[in-house]
């Protein structure tokens, strides 16, 4: 092997390290009654549930369909899977030490076959849980079974099932994605007469996606993006707000909410996304987006904008909360709507919109403030 295939292979092997600090597989259910969903991760010796309770839900589930229930400490694959990882982790390293072709080819063999096995255990466990049904079970739907899928989505009942790999999954398969793009590069290689070294280096230079460090970065790369939550178009006059279950159907006035899991959680207007987030944990929130009301429809990271509430723009909810944001200046919106700037902790502690009394009367406007200065400014001007 190269210097360069070396290097790539002993990064590809401590991208393993990730699946002893992130969940190797995320499996969620949604349904009518739990419309925020229930879901577990496998990690790399145990299952905890995405929630505190979740897995105890779940369980419970279970219990009324007849299936077993899940506990972590009775899966002996938990118990061999670190032992796993760190075998694979050390003999990557090892090969790129040694450096020699048959170490490569060895260690993408034995983790190619060992994610195989992987995934063919986690099928007949699934299988396993989802056909051997408890006969007195209280709820018995004759023909049913309930199987999760290995990976993608399935409907079980009133619940879609829903399977994929989480960060460390992610990272694995990235890891065997590389040791086989590096072991057919090498093997390509020896296979080539020999190139004078008067044009090696320009041969590399020309084809910059054979370089070997590209085996590892491409993959590498391709795991980060995918694994990147975001914001999703809202389908105006089909989606309902997830705080006050109201359609969907102003475009100007929209938000949604990202989970760490990718999950996103659409609102009718600013107020019912700040009341839902004063009850989230703050800890399952990757982003929040709002509307910029210059540009209806486009969905704009909360840091990038400000909030103007004005008795002269109706909003869904009655409280006059609007989103600008960088093509305006919140000296240019009081001018042209009055009312007064607030920052997102303002809007934060404003009471919920459908809370008994809260009222939808403004106070005075006391002008602009927080990030953008203390320029006292009311409606007309003063």
């Amino acid at each position: 092997m190269t210097t360069t295939h070396r290097i790539a292979l002993a990064a590809a092997a401590l991208l393993l390290g990730l699946t002893y600090v992130f969940p190797l597989w995320h499996i969620s259910l949604e349904a009518p009654q739990y419309p925020e969903g229930i879901g577990m991760y496998i990690e790399i010796d145990t299952i905890r549930g995405e929630k505190p309770n979740d897995l105890d839900n779940i369980n419970g589930l279970n219990h009324y369909i007849g299936m077993q229930r899940i506990e972590p400490d009775a899966i002996a694959e938990l118990r061999w899977m670190p032992w796993i990882m760190g075998a694979l982790l050390a003999l990557g390293l090892g090969a790129a030490i040694g450096g020699r072709p048959w170490m490569l080819y060895a260690w993408a063999g034995v983790f190619l076959a060992a994610a195989v096995a992987g995934l063919v255990d986690f099928y007949l466990w699934g299988y396993d849980y989802g056909h051997n049904l408890d006969p007195t079970a209280a709820i018995q739907v004759p023909g049913m079974t309930y199987q999760p899928p290995v990976i993608g989505s399935k409907a079980l009942l009133n619940f879609t099932a829903h399977s994929w790999p989480a960060l460390g999954g992610w990272a694995a398969f990235a890891a065997l994605a590389t040791g086989l793009l590096l072991s057919a590069l090498t093997f390509r290689r020896r296979r080539r007469p020999p190139v004078p070294a008067s044009s090696s280096r320009r041969i590399a230079m020309m084809t910059p996606s054979t370089h070997p460090l590209f085996a590892v970065l491409l993959p590498a790369g391709l795991m980060l993006a995918g694994c990147t939550p975001g914001p999703r178009p809202v389908a105006y006059g089909e989606d309902g707000c997830a705080h006050c279950r109201m359609t969907v159907s102003d475009a100007r006035y929209a938000a949604e909410l990202v989970t760490t899991t990718g999950k996103t959680f659409v609102f009718d207007s600013v107020e019912c996304l700040a009341a839902y987030v004063r009850e989230a944990d703050p800890e399952a929130i990757h982003s929040l987006w709002v509307t910029d009301f210059q540009r209806p429809s486009a969905l704009v990271a909360l840091g990038d904008v400000f909030f103007l509430r004005s008795e002269n723009l109706k909003s869904p909810m009655g409280r006059g909360l609007t989103a600008f944001g960088p093509g305006l200046s919140p000296e240019a919106a009081l001018n042209a709507f009055g009312g007064e700037i607030l920052t997102w902790e303002d809007v934060l502690a404003l009471p919920d919109p459908h809370a008994p009394h809260a009222g939808h009367r403004m106070p005075a406007a006391h002008g602009l403030h927080g990030e953008h200065g203390a320029v006292q400014r009311t409606s007309d001007g003063r």
